[in-house]
């Protein structure tokens, strides 16, 4: 199974580079962040010609959070509950392995924050609290869940290009770092991370600045995965070559294959 993450910055723009993503590498589940469109503008048609299935829970604008699939989704979830919040940002669902063992699917687009100041840092915060109660319910009733999205937190110094010219600053600072480690102390691994210990790569690049070309990223996307499928796991890559493409998302997919 090969389980994938991107945030494409508006699915209108990017629409063709997703297909033809798809269509090449062949991946079984799509979890995509930041559409940018209402649900009846969603391309579900699109992903039905190249033979996925669709689920989606947007706005207009701004957020929005998807997962396409190989393989029809069961019992998908559209927001936190119990949480009341207008921005669309987290969707869910049960992926069939086989007749009998399912994956939970979870694509989250985390808030960015803005500033560690800012009004929007503090519904960060209220964000990834409702977000980790949930995760903690979740995991009493799934021994397997893949938590996947745009996280807008750089877990370690290794995922950022410079991190003490990001010293003070969203992404990166210690309260966002402590709820990611909160979220793998509830009993998850960071995949990507687990294969490549020492590798300093990046899913995000700011488009100012010439920041791709000068490698000046992080790497903020990411695939969690239960304790329990550890060595499960036999690949994890971030794809570059979407971010070389014209007009592209300022993220690239973050890719794992798993047995």
């Amino acid at each position: 199974m090969k389980l994938a993450t991107w945030n494409v910055n508006s699915l209108k723009v990017r629409l063709p580079h997703v297909l033809e993503w798809l269509t090449q590498t062949q991946t079984d589940v799509l979890c995509i962040q930041e559409t940018k469109q209402e649900n009846h503008n969603f391309s579900h048609a699109a992903f039905r010609e190249i033979g996925y299935h669709s689920y989606h829970n947007g706005q207009k604008t701004y957020n929005g959070v998807a997962i396409v699939s190989k393989k029809a989704l069961v019992d998908v979830q559209l927001d936190i509950p119990n949480y009341s919040d207008e921005q669309k940002r987290f969707i869910s669902g049960k992926y069939p392995i086989t007749a009998s063992e399912f994956i939970l699917i979870v694509s989250a687009y985390i808030p960015n924050g803005q500033s560690l100041e800012s009004e929007k840092f503090i519904y960060k915060r209220n964000w990834l609290k409702a977000f980790i109660s949930h995760i903690t319910n979740l995991k009493k009733n799934f021994s397997s869940i893949a938590i996947t999205g745009d996280f807008n937190i750089a877990p370690e110094d290794i995922d950022c290009h410079d991190p003490s010219a990001w010293d003070g600053q969203v992404l990166v600072s210690k309260i966002e770092q402590d709820f990611f480690k909160e979220i793998i102390n509830l009993g998850f691994f960071d995949a990507y991370r687990n294969l490549n210990p020492d590798l300093q790569e990046f899913s995000w690049w700011d488009y100012r600045m010439a920041s791709f070309r000068r490698n000046l990223g992080m790497r903020i996307d990411h695939i969690l995965l239960s304790n329990e499928d550890k060595d499960k796991v036999n690949k994890a890559l971030i794809d570059k070559g979407p971010r070389k493409l014209e007009r592209p998302s300022d993220h690239t997919p973050v890719i794992i294959e798993i047995n």
